[in-house]
C-alpha cells in the first residue's frame, strides 16, 4: 500500500442478528493480515471493532461499520440511528451496562464495550444524541 492511498471497507450491522456479530471486525482482521500489519495491532483493532459491533447489534437496531486503513493507521467509524446515550460518562464506566436480561443470557451486556474500545484505540472519540444515535470514531496506530 502506497503512502498516498488507503483501503476502505464498509459492512451494515443487523439490528439484534447475534448469528451476525463480529463479521465486520473478522474481515477487517483478515485484510489487515493480508496487508501485513502486526499482530499485536490486529488484535487491538479486531477487539475494538467486534465490541462496537456488539453494542450496535444490542442497543441501536442496526448500523455501520467503516474502516478505513492507511500506512501509518487504521480509522474505524461505527455509526447507528438508535436511541443515543443518555450519560456518555456514565456508559464508558466497566461494569455499566443497559443490556436486557435476554443478552446478559447469551453473554454479552457486561459494560466492557466503551471501556474496551477506549483501551484498545490509540485515539476514541464519541458523539451521541438522545433520539437521533450514536457514532464512534476509533484509530489505531500501526507502529504503537
Amino acid at each position: 500500500m502506497s503512502e498516498d492511498k488507503s483501503v476502505k471497507m464498509n459492512f451494515e450491522v443487523i439490528g439484534e442478528d447475534f448469528d451476525r456479530a463480529g463479521e465486520a471486525s473478522a474481515k477487517i482482521k483478515r485484510m489487515l493480515q493480508h496487508i501485513g500489519i502486526p499482530a499485536e495491532i490486529i488484535r487491538r483493532i479486531a477487539i475494538g471493532t467486534y465490541e462496537a459491533e456488539i453494542n450496535v447489534i444490542i442497543h441501536a437496531g442496526g448500523g455501520e461499520v467503516e474502516a478505513e486503513i492507511f500506512p501509518e493507521y487504521t480509522k474505524v467509524i461505527i455509526s447507528d440511528h438508535g436511541p443515543g446515550i443518555p450519560d456518555i460518562n456514565l456508559a464508558l464506566q466497566e461494569g455499566y451496562s443497559t443490556a436486557p436480561d435476554y443478552v446478559r443470557q447469551m453473554g454479552f451486556g457486561a459494560g466492557m464495550g466503551l471501556p474496551n474500545m477506549v483501551n484498545c484505540s490509540d485515539k476514541f472519540d464519541i458523539q451521541s444524541t438522545v433520539g437521533e444515535g450514536t457514532t464512534i470514531t476509533m484509530e489505531f496506530k500501526h507502529n504503537s
